[in-house]
């Protein structure tokens, strides 16, 4: 596991070899991030688990990042080998921590909303990629790493959800963020921020609500309002696709949370339409 002394270390041998830490933050699966200041300012110096991880925040931030570019982060260099990225630090809180009378909680799903909108199209729909055919086999994968997790019953029920997902296809995919939660949301001065891009990928961009709407919403309906006001109005078949992906991400948790977990994929590098 790489530790906060190599991060530093990354940073001063690829950005400033006077760089000093200032704070190590939890990262990813008992991993750690390092807030340090160099000439640049303080940056985040971040190791990927995974090389797919870095591909994915890499590509985020080098072509869809610029239609929010005030927003997020900036990327400062990246790293190959161990796959890392040094990134610009925000100023602020995660949106998840910060206590907030409604109307300022409002005020920033509004301003949620209209980020992840405007990152939806951050390139063109992409009609190549089987999205939806591609979805319900990766589900079926994760099954079959749950068979002694989640019963018979439970499997049953996720597996026609995973068949109803396929019949919706063909659907256009775009860029998704794919963790767009309140954790990944910085708060600073009324202005909300957007971070962590290493699950970022083509994949259907109702998929970036299913988290916010059963995790966040389900008892806040005036923050689904506000959100969806800066997001735009959902189509029946993006409700359709929250419904079936709300249990392919319950069976994702429940699998990942016994330490178990599929490799990171890429839907446009696995498989395109003939």
């Amino acid at each position: 596991m790489i530790t906060g002394a190599d991060l530093l270390a990354l940073c001063r041998h690829h950005l400033d070899p006077d760089s000093r830490p200032i704070a190590e933050h939890p990262g990813h699966q008992h991993t750690v991030v390092l807030r340090a200041a160099t000439r640049h300012g303080e940056v985040i110096v971040k190791a990927h688990r995974h090389p797919q991880r870095h591909l994915n925040e890499v590509h985020a931030y080098q072509q869809w990042t610029p239609v929010i570019a005030d927003r997020t982060p900036r990327l400062l260099t990246k790293i190959d080998d161990p796959p890392a990225i040094i990134v610009t630090a925000l100023p602020g809180n995660p949106l998840a921590a910060t206590p907030l009378p409604p109307d300022r909680q409002q005020a920033a799903y509004l301003q949620a909303g209209a980020l992840l909108a405007a990152w939806h199209t951050a390139e063109p729909a992409d009609s190549t990629v089987d999205i939806t055919t591609w979805l319900a086999e990766r589900g079926d994968a994760w099954l079959q790493l749950a068979e002694d997790i989640l019963s018979a019953n439970d499997r049953r029920t996720i597996r026609a959800h995973l068949r109803e997902l396929a019949q919706l296809g063909p659907v256009p995919a775009a860029p998704c963020h794919l963790d767009f939660t309140p954790r990944n949301l910085l708060y600073h001065d009324g202005i909300v921020k957007v971070l962590d891009f290493e699950h970022s990928r083509i994949d259907l961009p109702a998929r970036d609500l299913v988290r916010l709407a059963h995790r966040y919403w389900c008892h806040r309906p005036d923050l689904e309002a506000a959100f969806l006001t800066g997001y735009g109005p959902l189509t029946g078949l993006d409700h359709e696709i929250i419904e079936h992906c709300t249990h392919f991400d319950h069976l994702t948790a429940a699998v990942r949370a016994t330490g178990r977990s599929l490799p990171p994929a890429d839907p446009a590098r696995s498989r395109s339409r003939s």
